[in-house]
């Protein structure tokens, strides 16, 4: 059985943005941080329903490159990872109710590798723009004017959080890859 992941993270996607023409995105993040220290840990990384938001065959095609053959297989993606602190451990794409996933899990031995979460004080804690949106998370949510964080204490040895991506309005194109995805396991 082919291990394959996808480590789609907020940090990932911002970097296809600008390298590619066309864009992943998804629907929503899933992140369950299990700690084996303040600083060092293994992440579960769960996406939902990824999508492209590509306007031209070419950049479709790009985009179903990059997160078939870039991201799900080869090895520089490893090494890319690798460098931004991510050993990764599990990568893989599924259909669920006929949209596509992906889960990816890797290990880090600094917390702010993990999408710059910090850890002071004995508290964890994840900064995020005001317009962010937090489905759900099992820490405390702060707001204020200029920021949203999520702080957990020094009793949590597991951190989570779920985000929203992209809610897919209506009258916005997003192709789904989910059709795609059945095609490239045969290749």
């Amino acid at each position: 059985m082919n291990k394959i992941i996808l480590n789609i993270s907020m940090t990932t996607i911002l970097i296809l943005s600008l390298m590619l023409t066309g864009c992943l995105t998804f629907h929503k993040v899933s992140y369950e941080v299990k700690l084996k220290s303040p600083n060092e840990g293994t992440v579960l990384l769960t996406t939902y329903d990824i999508r492209s938001t590509a306007k031209t065959k070419k950049e479709f095609d790009e985009d179903k490159d990059n997160l078939f053959e870039y991201m799900l297989k080869s090895d520089k993606f490893l090494s890319d990872q690798k460098s931004q602190g991510k050993e990764i451990l599990l990568r893989k794409l599924f259909i669920d109710n006929g949209e596509l996933c992906g889960q990816g899990e890797y290990n880090f031995t600094d917390i702010k590798s993990v999408e710059g979460m910090k850890y002071d004080g004995g508290f964890h804690y994840l900064n995020l723009q005001p317009d962010d949106s937090v489905i759900s998370t099992n820490g405390t949510m702060i707001k204020s004017n200029g920021y949203k964080r999520i702080v957990w204490d020094s009793t949590f040895t597991e951190l989570k959080f779920t985000m929203l991506g992209n809610p897919f309005t209506k009258g916005t194109e997003f192709k789904p890859l989910a059709p795609y995805f059945n095609q490239n396991k045969k290749k």
